[in-house]
């Protein structure tokens, strides 16, 4: 018996929760969202795709600077300096 009214608490409590889910301060952002329609959607994965590939250009372009480059660059830079 101690593990029904335990677990029919544990339910009233869960419900009580989410009768306060449309009320709190996220409340109105909750019943303003709605489904994107299908052209939102594949702007906004057009954007997110072309953010990243622009990040990961610039982040393999520092690569290939510090790793090929780099080293060349730096070796003949400092053998004129010490000259």
């Amino acid at each position: 018996m101690a593990f029904l009214d335990r677990a029919r608490r544990a339910q009233e409590q869960f419900d009580g929760r989410l009768r306060n889910v449309g009320h709190g301060k996220y409340g109105r952002i909750l019943r303003m969202a709605r489904k994107p329609a299908i052209e939102e959607y594949v702007k906004v994965l057009e954007v997110t795709w072309l953010g990243a590939v622009l990040i990961g250009s610039v982040g393999f372009m520092i690569y290939i600077f510090f790793t090929q480059v780099g080293p060349w660059f730096w070796g003949h830079f400092l053998s004129h300096l010490a000259l």
